[in-house]
């Protein structure tokens, strides 16, 4: 109850989309706060319906020569979807896509266009492509409703693929138009967008109009990505996952909070979020930190006085090195 209140009154301090990443920093560190002080990890305090959560990938601005590439080397490490940024060079895209599915025909693609065709476009495509993925994204600009409702009847109806919004839904009532008027059969969810309690309430707006679910995340540490993570896994209502960003990144400041076996999660009992910022790390620091997020303590003795002087567990007073966003970063000050 403590809780509820204190999420709203942070969510009338920050409203909007204005404030939505700041904000959503804030909600995280409450809830990993209250995990914390509970014993338990987020994935069980979200419902607890699985401990584990398979993601896409994604390969965007490359050559055919070098998707082709990239998409093998994705697939042995065991992904089974792959996620294509495509764009305006429809020819270059096509091919690109041809390639793929011609190396690697067991593998589920999803599209995602970020607002960059026309109607007439998205629709060139899928039809000179020969390609059928399982999920199109934001195919058209965010405010053409007309030319979103239009595609979705079409790739829907002639191919049977599912389309998605992302930019279109910026607010619960974005949210209420594409319900209205049956503009899409996905939403795709960003926290840095809603917030978690923005969030919350729009996967119950969607699944009571027989939507479904996406969740992907902006440019993120495995911090803000692993709380996403762990609150798609315990809740189980997402049909398409595309959290990849810390596979992405070439550093990131924070270590632990969950395993990572090619694409799938697997997020430990550790309470909260269960991660640690990672300064001038030693082989034996990142195993030490590992056991503190595992059992709570310093290494598996549970002996709780710690010697691990690299490791700053999240409210530590220190300001990480990384340019992180601001919302991530209020997450890292806050206990």
């Amino acid at each position: 109850m403590v809780l509820n209140l204190m999420l709203n009154e942070i969510g009338r301090i920050l409203p909007g989309t204005g404030f939505a990443s700041v904000r959503v920093g804030v909600e995280m560190a409450l809830i990993d706060a209250v995990a914390n002080s509970i014993g338990v990890p987020l994935w069980r305090l979200f419902g607890g319906v699985s401990n584990t959560l398979t993601t896409a990938i994604t390969l965007s601005n490359v050559f055919p020569a070098e998707a082709s590439e990239l998409a093998s080397k994705y697939c042995q490490l065991g992904f089974k979807t792959l996620k294509l940024k495509i764009g305006k060079n429809i020819k270059a895209e096509i091919e690109i896509l041809q390639s793929i599915q011609a190396a690697h025909p067991n593998c589920s693609l999803i599209l995602d266009a970020n607002e960059e065709y026309t109607y007439r476009e998205a629709v060139e495509v899928l039809q000179n492509s020969g390609i059928t993925p399982t999920l199109l994204e934001q195919p058209v600009h965010r405010d053409d409703w007309k030319g979103l409702g239009e595609f979705c009847n079409f790739a829907r109806g002639k191919y049977g693929i599912s389309v998605a919004v992302d930019e279109s839904c910026q607010s619960l009532i974005d949210v209420q138009t594409v319900i209205k008027g049956n503009f899409a059969d996905v939403i795709n969810i960003k926290l840095a967008k809603f917030g978690v309690m923005g969030t919350l309430e729009i996967i119950e707006l969607a699944r009571n109009s027989g939507l479904n679910l996406m969740i992907s995340s902006t440019v993120e540490t495995r911090l803000a990505t692993g709380f996403a993570a762990h609150l798609a896994a315990g809740l189980g209502f997402f049909k398409f996952v595309g959290l990849d960003m810390p596979f992405l990144l070439s550093e990131d400041p924070v270590i632990c909070g969950y395993e990572a076996c090619g694409p799938v999660y697997k997020f430990l009992n550790a309470r909260g979020q269960g991660g640690f910022l990672k300064w001038d790390f030693t082989p034996w620091d990142e195993e030490h930190a590992l056991y503190r997020s595992m059992y709570g303590g310093d290494g598996i003795n549970g002996n709780a006085s710690g010697t691990c002087s690299n490791v700053q567990p999240f409210g530590s007073d220190h300001m990480p090195t990384s340019n992180l966003d601001v919302g991530t970063t209020i997450y890292y000050l806050l206990p």
